[in-house]
């Protein structure tokens, strides 16, 4: 080897949040990667509106169609079409994020701040009794594994006053009640808080904390767990 090979960086980092509808995963998100960037650290922020692929224009553009049917799509066709359909539909935008934004980044030494995972997807196929849970655990087996997932734990009482609205998706289409939502919301994160012990995640319990609260448990997390400093 000599003295002016190139040295391969360090991988990069997968932080990923969890939690129900309305406890604050994209603010922590966005925060953090913020942090992270302030830090002299380098950090990419992705999400479900994340379709840009590095010098890659045309493979940009085939994220964003591929988006646009999952996202954006017009209301009539999600009720339309199944939910085996929506899971597969899922899987394929979740499995082009990973291959062609995530792994990249980790691979070129960027930390990922993944806003929406996949595993809420998991936990409200759980409580589906028309698609088999192994099904939905196996089309989202092949992503890369997080290195730090922050499960945001709060009632959805309690989020449901910090929200104010919902929609349909968020009662799994029972109907239009807040006590549709709660109790939809009680029994997807039941499944969240399952999957949180046995996978180790890190549990915020934000019902009793402000934001700054969230964010420096957060961050002394970042530093304890991955030994990033913000």
């Amino acid at each position: 080897m000599t003295a002016n090979a190139p040295t391969t960086p360090a991988p990069g980092r997968l932080i990923t949040f969890v939690g129900g509808d309305g406890a604050g995963k994209s603010t922590l998100a966005a925060r953090l990667h913020q942090a992270l960037n302030d830090a002299d650290h380098t950090a990419i922020l992705a999400s479900k509106h994340s379709t840009d692929v590095l010098r890659d224009p045309e493979l940009s553009a085939y994220l964003d169609r591929l988006n646009e049917l999952v996202y954006r799509r017009d209301a009539r066709v999600a009720q339309a079409c199944s939910d085996h359909y929506w899971l597969l539909a899922l899987a394929s935008w979740y499995t082009l994020q990973d291959r062609l934004v995530i792994q990249p980044s980790l691979a070129a030494g960027t930390h990922v701040v993944l806003d929406n995972a996949h595993h809420k997807i998991l936990a409200r196929y759980a409580v589906n009794p028309d698609v088999a849970t192994p099904l939905a655990q196996q089309v989202f087996a092949h992503l890369t594994e997080p290195d730090l997932v922050f499960f945001l734990n709060i009632g959805p009482r309690t989020a449901l006053a910090r929200k104010g609205s919902f929609t349909s998706l968020e009662t799994g289409h029972s109907g239009g009640s807040d006590e549709d939502f709660i109790r939809y919301q009680d029994t997807v994160l039941n499944q969240m808080r399952e999957q949180a012990e046995r996978d180790a995640w890190l549990s915020l319990d934000v019902a009793t904390m402000d934001r700054d609260q969230v964010f420096k448990a957060a961050s002394a997390a970042l530093a304890d767990r991955l030994q990033l400093t913000v």
